[in-house]
């Protein structure tokens, strides 16, 4: 590899240190590298079309954590460029390389040293009761929440176009196998290997003792379709992706999602696996 996008997170890098320090090693080997800026308040400098010889890049470097991962991923999603991401907070996901290490993981990025994986994304698209419509990508989650006062939501559910079941608690989330680990793990959701392929739906905080996770197959098509509320009260909520892009429902509209026609490439230089990586996680020394 010759070709470098530097995706940093400059609340992880204030001073862009390791940015610089990554620019230099590289540049020092004669590979060319452009730089992508997220300032601390999440706002990009730069086009989002990422770099003036975005068409040549064959790596994105990401320095910061699983956050930082997602929102590359998302904005290189139509290019589909190969991500890596640099560690610069506390052991994610998602990240491959440690800031101790850097100048050996980048040597086996110029010397050609690695394997890919690719994941799995989804593509959500809310549909309002006044016809219009929104869309969004994600490779962790859509989470639908509640917002206002707190008070139990409904959703109704619908795989295939044969509906499921009803639901009755504080949310949903639909994941992916990568996201399997973020809110879907908090909300009592099942941890999947990143690589497979399927939607996973889990309730949040359901009001009865029989809702638990459902497993599909990426083929399926979900929807979420928002009814009254109790005593046919309107009901408000919003469809997160990410975390990040969030868009406003009420009564009346659903969400369809589906598996997406976009990947996201991951580098894999190191022999960690993801079992490595999770034993860490839940034996508590990350």
């Amino acid at each position: 590899m010759k070709e470098f996008l530097i995706f940093t997170n400059k609340h992880k890098d204030p001073e862009l240190v390791v940015t610089q320090r990554i620019r230099e090693y590289l540049e020092a080997h004669a590979a060319r590298v452009s730089i992508h800026v997220l300032q601390s308040d999440w706002k990009q400098t730069g086009d989002p079309g990422v770099c003036v010889f975005a068409d040549t890049v064959e790596c994105v470097l990401v320095l910061g954590g699983d956050g930082t991962v997602l929102k590359a991923a998302r904005q290189m999603m139509d290019v589909q460029v190969p991500i890596i991401g640099v560690n610069l907070g506390n052991l994610g996901y998602m990240t491959e390389i440690d800031v101790d290490c850097l100048e050996d993981s980048l040597d086996k990025l110029l010397e050609d040293q690695f394997e890919t994986e690719r994941r799995m994304m989804l593509e959500g698209c809310v549909h309002f009761a006044d016809g219009g419509s929104q869309a969004g990508h994600c490779l962790n989650d859509i989470v639908i929440s509640r917002i206002g006062s707190l008070q139990i939501m409904k959703f109704d559910i619908k795989v295939n176009g044969r509906f499921l079941n009803e639901y009755s608690g504080d949310g949903m989330i639909v994941t992916t196998p990568t996201g399997s680990t973020g809110y879907n793990l908090s909300a009592g959701g099942p941890i999947v290997e990143p690589g497979a392929r399927m939607i996973m739906l889990t309730p949040i905080c359901p009001h009865t003792l029989n809702q638990r996770s459902i497993i599909l197959s990426p083929e399926d098509v979900v929807e979420i379709c928002i009814p009254e509320g109790k005593e046919g009260q309107k009901q408000q909520m919003e469809v997160t992706f990410d975390g990040n892009h969030k868009v406003q429902v009420t009564t009346g509209d659903r969400i369809r999602v589906v598996q997406s026609d976009k990947v996201t490439e991951f580098i894999k230089i190191n022999q960690v696996s993801f079992l490595d990586v999770l034993h860490k996680k839940l034996s508590g020394k990350a």
